[in-house]
């Protein structure tokens, strides 16, 4: 029997995560996040509870800052241990060895071999993401893997694509950036996760941008535009997505993470969640502004799409400072009884 990081997943039945539902702003959100969206609830542990570090999103000049989870937060709330994978060998060896000892690994590959990229870039398009594979069959050239919103499967000649074998084997100039995962032997308990996250909270709290992002990216959003209309339209979506699409996705995030904390009995973060999900819902209409001026070569009074989102970005972080900044320590310390497994 193939051994599997999750025996009793499979991508046919699979449920995906709350905070990867169709009926949320952004779906998805980026793959690597998306990645432990799903792998955190296959572990029976809480997605919402990492996200506190979504305060501290800057925009960068050309973009908003790309949202991970940093590893030390997963460790200090969950005990998991992430760590660079060094390959030597075939990457799908060094994946296998690790499933096999009941570790997730984290692998970019070409999603122009994934099927859950139907109608996107699914043999039409070439391009990095982070999967993790589940199980992996070489006999029959067949995995199921996470990626995205959820779980799911390919084989065959996508096997190969991925792994570069067969007809696909070429040489590479570089081998791809792999990280594993150690589970913890003892999970963590709730009072734990809780207590960690608001920690986390404080501390990302004195990292968060000393002025208003969204401010900063309106004064030069309109700029920006009109030099993207100038490309060709695709480079309208790789625009979008690293500023827009960032933006709007972590703040949805972060309103999931306020509802999270509302259920752990947390009520003086209540009226955050409806500013978070505002600057969300403003970044998903000014996309779509953005693609109509792209269109019609018209740029002026884009910035002001963005005002109730630079209002929100103001009252949510003099909300959180109240609540969560005045904290003295913001300390942390990891599961105690979470050695690697």
């Amino acid at each position: 029997m193939t051994e599997a990081v999750f025996d009793r997943l499979s991508a046919a039945t699979y449920q995906r995560s709350p905070l990867h539902a169709q009926d949320r702003d952004w779906p998805e959100t980026n793959c690597y996040l998306d990645i432990w969206i799903e792998l955190l609830p296959s572990l029976g542990l809480p997605p919402e509870a990492c996200l506190a570090y979504s305060v501290t999103q800057d925009f960068e000049g050309d973009q908003f800052t790309f949202f991970k989870v940093p590893l030390e937060d997963l460790e200090a709330l969950y005990g998991l241990k992430v760590t660079e994978l060094a390959i030597y060998d075939r990457v799908e060896y060094h994946i296998q060895q690790q499933i096999e000892r009941g570790r997730a690994s984290l692998v970019e590959v070409d999603s122009y071999f994934l099927p859950d990229t139907h109608g996107i870039g699914y043999h039409q398009a070439h391009g990095k993401t982070t999967i993790v594979a589940n199980w992996m069959d070489f006999d029959t050239r067949t995995m199921e893997y996470f990626h995205g919103l959820g779980l799911h499967r390919l084989e065959g000649d996508d096997f190969d694509g991925i792994f570069q074998r067969g007809d696909h084997a070429k040489p590479t100039p570089f081998l791809p950036y792999t990280e594993f995962v150690k589970f913890p032997k003892v999970a963590p308990t709730p009072e734990h996760i809780l207590a960690v996250s608001e920690a986390l909270l404080r501390h990302h709290l004195k990292r968060r941008p000393a002025t208003n992002p969204i401010a900063a990216f309106a004064k030069v959003f309109p700029a920006q535009v009109e030099k993207v209309s100038e490309r060709e339209f695709d480079f309208f979506h790789l625009y979008a997505f690293n500023t827009l699409r960032q933006v709007g996705a972590n703040f949805e995030l972060l309103s999931s993470y306020l509802e999270w904390l509302v259920a752990q009995d947390r009520p003086q973060v209540a009226d955050g969640i409806a500013l978070a999900k505002s600057i969300s819902s403003t970044a998903k209409m000014v996309q779509f502004k953005l693609a109509r001026a792209v269109m019609r070569k018209k740029f002026q009074g884009l910035e002001e799409g963005l005002a109730p989102a630079i209002d929100a970005w103001d009252s949510l972080m003099t909300l959180l400072d109240a609540q969560y900044g005045a904290a003295e320590s913001s300390r942390f310390e990891p599961v105690s009884s979470a050695a690697g497994a």
